[in-house]
């Protein structure tokens, strides 16, 4: 059990670093309209940074092979890869929110989870195979009153406006004081439909519903349940955070059309399709790191700030086996600062 903590706090800041070095990198790219060069810079100095780290990291669930994006993809090795160094699974979004940031705008983060891979082990992360599923996220106090009997069990088939009746009362909130967020998209306008008729507030997000989804469990965030249909790797990254904040998802493959579903089908059951997974179904065992750095305002973290020749940077570290959340705000001096980029198999200044 020690080595497996001792383990985790070897490497936990190395993550941090890679979150903290793409957010730097990318910001060059901010409202710039070019959201693919954005995500390049984010994982060039990821995989660069990782070039250094004595780990075992395989990515099991990353962004890149969803949109055709120049990114870090399904099955890339991160970290040197000697003999006898610890093995992880490693979950990622080098931006979440690229569309955000090439328009200048808020709610954009560099985002990495890794769980460590016992021996013996072959998978500490659920890789879910369709593009988009069905989410719902709550904190942790709706949870208690869930797991307490307070309040039913919430479900991805009750209609949405019982959920709101559920979580109002498991708060202890009127319906109109409850803060919904959704990402908007026409896929979703049933649950915002089911939301304004309901009179609870709603707030829209344009992209990066990784902080969205996470933002119920954290105190300060003023929103009290995400919901929606949206890509099938931030729920993963969502159940990570949780993991360590104590909220719960629910997630349910949500095939776009017919074509779809055939295609799913012919690897899975229908009752595969249908499975509603939960929190620790996603990420398993208790050695989740989760670890986010701004790049432009959001719910969860402020953006990278600017001022002369230096940058601050505001991240977030949480460990779920010590479900500690740390915030780390760090000063970059620009004149010296460097980063390690893939691309060049060297140091850059920024």
């Amino acid at each position: 059990m020690s080595e497996t903590k001792d383990l985790e706090r070897m490497v936990e800041f190395e993550f941090v670093r890679a979150t903290e070095n793409a957010a730097l990198h990318s910001m060059q790219w901010m409202g710039r309209g070019d959201k693919e060069a954005a995500d390049e810079a984010a994982c060039d100095a990821i995989k660069g940074m990782f070039d250094l780290v004595d780990i075992r990291g395989e990515v099991v669930i990353g962004e890149g092979i969803k949109d055709n994006a120049p990114g870090i993809f399904l099955g890339d090795k991160l970290g040197r890869w000697g003999e006898g160094d610890p093995r992880f699974d490693i979950a990622l979004d080098p931006i979440d929110g690229t569309s955000n940031i090439s328009k200048g705008m808020p709610n954009s983060i560099s985002v990495m989870s890794a769980v460590l891979v016992p021996d013996g082990k072959e998978r500490s992360m659920v890789n879910i195979p369709s593009f988009y599923v069905e989410k719902l996220a709550y904190g942790a106090r709706v949870e208690r009153c869930i797991l307490n009997g307070t309040i039913a069990p919430i479900t991805l088939d009750d209609p949405f406006e019982q959920t709101l009746e559920q979580v109002a009362k498991a708060l202890g909130k009127r319906i109109g004081e409850l803060v919904v967020t959704i990402l908007d998209r026409p896929r979703n306008q049933p649950y915002t439909d089911a939301v304004r008729r309901a009179g609870a507030s709603l707030r829209l997000i344009a992209d990066g519903d990784i902080t969205a989804a996470v933002a119920p469990s954290l105190h300060d965030s003023g929103i009290d349940l995400y919901v929606g249909r949206g890509g099938a790797p931030e729920g993963i990254l969502t159940a990570a955070a949780l993991k360590a904040l104590g909220g719960d998802i629910l997630l349910r493959m949500w095939p776009r059309d017919e074509e779809e579903r055939a295609e799913l089908l012919k690897t899975l059951t229908p009752a595969d399709l249908e499975r509603v997974y939960h929190r620790d179904d996603l990420v398993h065992g208790d050695s989740a790191i989760f670890c986010a750095t701004g790049i432009s305002d959001s719910p969860m973290l402020p953006g990278v700030k600017l001022i002369g020749k230096t940058a601050i940077t505001h991240s977030i570290l949480m460990r779920s086996r010590s479900k500690t959340v740390r915030y780390i705000k760090a000063v970059h001096d620009l004149e010296v600062k460097t980063i390690h980029l893939r691309s060049l198999r060297g140091e850059e200044h920024l």
